[in-house]
Order: structure tokens, then sequence, then C-alpha cells
């Protein structure tokens, strides 16, 4: 199973170098909706670079962007009917016939909650601009879409990831019917390849016969302070059980809170962690915090704990960084991160494997 990164670093690939080298081992997913600023930067240093790159067509972001933001009363897609959308349709088309030769594989402009509307711009897509887009069927769908796909000689679909506001068991339900579909002869292996978009759960990971997946997080725990450790079984690091994700920042809200935080938990949990922590090659990291005036003038390792006061006589929180590590680098937490979804990579069985029905289990990595 392939793991394709999806977000970006806050760090750009100058100050990066680390990730730079990771993300050439691995690979890695980058948005068209998105293609501005940090996104933009990692992009073009991933194709210099010859990543194993797939690109999303930013189906999600219009939908927040044109359903979402809309008072519930008044949310729908018409506007995937308008001009504009197919506007941005052709302008997707032509970058990809651009970037083609330098991509692994590139998403179709699906729309949300709208199979036949996702049918007909692929469609479109392959008919008008010549192009072979990943088709995608989301939750809620029916299977007969899935079937639909097959029928028509699709070798590589996708499914989305669990809605907003679903559950565990409400997603699982509906992709073991899809599962049930794609893995449909007796042997129970999958008929075409599958990619699982947005797939934050591990137990999900584990449960179907996936061709690859894409996931934020990786960076979403590193940007709220944590860091993704595995589970340690005789004398190993395991992978196919829930892992753990410890917050380690020293500015953490859950720094004082029991079992949340790498000071908070037993002895032994943190010995194991500073374990795996050293094994990767990192630190923890150590820091102190003191109140100085805003005149303050920041050395090399120092910097601002909080927000500037409007009250300018008042005294500000300064970090000032005694030793670098996870605790106080979010670039460290994200370079441990990426290295914890490469080593799960490498312990999924071999692709194809039968789907077999199993007890539901939460989204919690």
């Amino acid at each position: 199973m392939k793991c394709y990164l999806a977000g970006t670093t806050v760090a750009s690939p100058k100050q990066a170098k680390k990730i730079e080298q990771l993300f050439k081992e691995g690979h890695k997913l980058h948005s068209f909706f998105h293609w501005t600023g940090l996104e933009k930067e990692w992009s073009e240093v991933n194709i210099k670079n010859g990543v194993d790159l797939m690109l999303d067509s930013g189906a999600h972001s219009l939908y927040n962007e044109h359903v979402m933001k809309k008072p519930k009363h008044e949310r729908n897609y018409d506007w995937s009917e308008t001009e504009e959308f197919w506007e941005y349709v052709d302008s997707y088309a032509e970058f990809v016939k651009e970037h083609e030769h330098l991509l692994t594989c590139y998403v179709n402009v699906d729309v949300i909650l709208n199979p036949e509307q996702s049918w007909k711009v692929l469609k479109y897509l392959e008919k008008k601009h010549g192009l072979s887009p990943l088709p995608v069927i989301h939750h809620g769908a029916d299977e007969k879409w899935v079937k639909k796909h097959i029928n028509a000689g699709y070798d590589y679909i996708g499914l989305g990831g669990p809605r907003l506001g679903s559950t565990s068991a409400q997603y699982t339900k509906w992709a073991d019917k899809m599962f049930d579909v794609i893995c449909g002869q007796s042997s129970r292996l999958p008929l075409v390849k599958v990619h699982g978009f947005a797939m934050t759960s591990l137990s999900l990971m584990l449960r179907y016969p996936w061709w690859s997946v894409d996931s934020t997080t990786w960076v979403a725990h590193g940007r709220n302070g944590s860091i993704i450790v595995p589970r340690f079984k005789n004398g190993k690091w395991i992978y196919d059980e829930r892992s753990w994700v410890i917050a380690v920042s020293s500015r953490s809200p859950n720094i004082n809170e029991a079992g949340k935080h790498i000071n908070t938990i037993s002895p032994r949990q943190k010995q194991l962690i500073l374990d795996y922590i050293h094994e990767k090659g990192y630190k923890l990291g150590k820091s102190h915090f003191v109140k100085v005036p805003q005149s303050h003038e920041l050395k090399e390792n120092e910097r601002w704990a909080e927000k500037k006061l409007k009250d300018k006589s008042a005294k500000r929180l300064l970090e000032i960084i005694e030793e670098e590590g996870v605790a106080n680098r979010y670039q460290l937490r994200d370079e441990m991160n990426i290295i914890y979804f490469q080593d799960l990579e490498k312990t999924m069985q071999e692709w194809p494997w039968p789907f077999k029905q199993k007890g539901v289990k939460g989204f919690a990595l």
C-alpha cells in the first residue's frame, strides 16, 4: 500500500532539506486548488526531484468554498452546473496536460455527493481533453457506481473518506458494501486497485485492501505539537495496532493533562516514547519560558510564545530553547511523522490481499 502524504509543512523547501529527502523516498499528494505559496514551492521541488506524485483536483476544497460556507438552509452544489465550474475543469485539464509526464496519477474534478455529475466531468475530461483521471466515489454513494466504473473498464478507482460528522460504524458499513463489490470474486481479492482518500484512521487503512491512500495526519499532528509512535511488543515496534499520538510540544495545551503529554504519562510509557525518538535519530529537546518586555530583541535561540499584546507595557511570554528537539521544533515533528508513515507502509501486507469483514473500530490513529 502506498501512503501519499497530503498537506504541506510550514517550512519552506530551503529550510527543510531533511523533509525534501524524505519526500524523495516516499509519495506525495499535491492539490491544484492550493497551487500557491508553500504548496507551489514544495510541488515544484518535488517535481524536480522526481517524487512519486498524485495531483488532487481540489474538488473537496471547491465543495467547501461553494457549499459549506453557505448557511445550512442554502447549501446546494448548483455551482457545479455553472460556466465558472467548467472553466475550472478546463484550467485543471490544461495544467494536467502540461505536467502529465511528471505525475503518477491525477484525480477527477469530482462533484461531492453527486455521482452523476462526477461521471459527467470524468467523461468530459476523457473525451474533450484526452485525459485519464482517477474517478472518485464518495461516502454515501450507492454501490452501483462502483459496479458502473468496474464494468466500464476502470482498473484504478478512488473511494472518498468519511464524511464530516459521520461515525466509524457508518463509514465502515458503507465501505464494506463497496469492497464487497470490489472483492466480489470467490477469492475475495480486489478486482481493481483502490485509492482511499483522507485516510486518517489506521484501522481503516488495515481493514481494506487499498492499493494506495492519502493522509494529512502527519502534518496535522505535527502542527498540534504531537508525534505518532507505534506500539512496542516483544522487542519491536508494531504498526498493526492503534498507535500512540503523544503531545511533546513544550507549548502544548495538553502539557498538564494526565495521559495526554509526554510529561504526564507513566515513567515506563515515557521511556518507550523517548526510546523511539532516539532510535529515529531525534531528541526531545528542552525549553524554558520567561516574561520579558515587548521591546526585547530576539536572540537566535529565542522565539515568542504568545501573540503580540495590545498593552505595550505588558510583558510577553518568551521561549528560550536550551536544546533543539521535537518539543520545540514543529519541523522535526513533521519529519518524525513522515518517517512513521513510511515505516507503516513497509509493514503492510503485499497487495492484493483478500477482504474479510471484521468488527468495527474507531477512527483514532
